[in-house]
């Protein structure tokens, strides 16, 4: 089982020590954000999961806790997103400096291959205009090369919420052509530094410039960086048909991120958002989020009996009323 942690927030940059008890625990509960009174019970011991995949703006609180996830044997690896924009679309990420040296640390401590750079979403106005985005993409590349394989690149998503809170950003989207053209940019960029480009989830082919679409949850480096042969690598049929990902469980909540970033479609309100991050109990099983008593709880538990080449499992569903 891969766990996901997180698309709906950032739990690395803001909820570190609710994931650690998590992790001691051996169990999370994840609330269905489509029927809240349906919860899953994930086991997250080292036999269970096959890796975690981080997603993270600001790992600087989570790294002194790698060393006990790295000596509980756990496989896990990076979705860094590092994007050159200032308050104005980012108000809540640090300054881009400290964010690189971070980038760079984090590599240092587990590796290049274990930490992947996202450049999403590249958003256009006329002050981040193409020729803007190529060249502090070129610059960033040259700062990160050594530091990572590959890098992701999207484009703005035109979400309702996210329209309406960008209004006053005057952005565009570009056409199919502009896209093409960018990205045989940063491509170019990225090659210069040793890194492979793709596109998340986009329907464009890019192919002729060396851009391959995107599977953020990889099946592939998994496989690599924990020595296990995945035993399920089906698609991931949550996600947008041009998504690569294969399955995972995201243990994440929605209107939880603090870094209230303008184009973000995992919130619906920052002020929500941040009364969830003030509200946050370390010590509960679900993420900025507590049992209301009228659940069924689902326990999932995949067992895992050996390494690459001799690997088999089962799954067992157990479903219970919480009361």
């Amino acid at each position: 089982m891969i766990i996901s942690a997180s698309r709906r927030s950032d739990i690395p940059a803001f909820y570190g020590d609710w994931f650690m008890n998590r992790l001691r625990a051996g169990e999370v509960l994840v609330r269905n954000p489509m029927q809240p009174k349906q919860v899953s019970r994930i086991l997250l011991t080292p036999e269970t999961v096959d890796a975690f995949v981080f997603w993270t703006k600001n790992p600087e609180k989570f790294l002194p806790h790698l060393p006990e996830i790295d000596a509980l044997g756990y496989s896990y690896y990076f979705l860094f997103t590092l994007t050159p924009y200032d308050a104005t679309l980012e108000p809540g990420v640090p300054e881009k400096g400290k964010i690189l040296d971070l980038f760079r640390q984090l590599s240092r401590l587990i590796g290049p291959e274990k930490v992947i750079w996202r450049y999403d979403p590249v958003v256009l106005t006329d002050r981040f205009t193409p020729a803007w985005h190529a060249e502090t993409f070129s610059r960033f590349a040259n700062e990160l090369s050594g530091y990572t394989e590959r890098c992701v690149i999207s484009f703005l998503d035109e979400y309702r919420k996210v329209k309406g809170r960008m209004r006053d950003i005057h952005y565009h989207l570009p056409n199919t052509d502009e896209m093409g053209e960018l990205a045989a940019r940063f491509a170019d960029a990225a090659r210069c530094h040793g890194m492979a480009l793709f596109t998340c989830s986009y329907d464009v082919d890019l192919s002729r410039d060396g851009i391959m679409h995107s599977r953020c949850i990889d099946a592939d480096l998994i496989e690599r960086i924990s020595g296990r042969q995945l035993q399920h690598k089906k698609k991931d049929n949550n996600q947008r048909n041009r998504c690569g990902c294969v399955e995972s469980r995201d243990i994440g909540s929605y209107n939880s991120c603090g870094h209230g970033c303008l184009y973000c479609y995992a919130v619906d309100s920052h002020p929500k958002a941040s009364a969830a991050q003030q509200c946050s109990n370390t010590m509960s099983p679900l993420h900025c989020d507590t049992l209301r008593g009228d659940e069924t709880i689902v326990t999932t538990r995949r067992k895992i009996y050996g390494k690459a080449g001799g690997l088999s499992g089962s799954t067992l569903m157990q479903t219970e009323l919480f009361e």
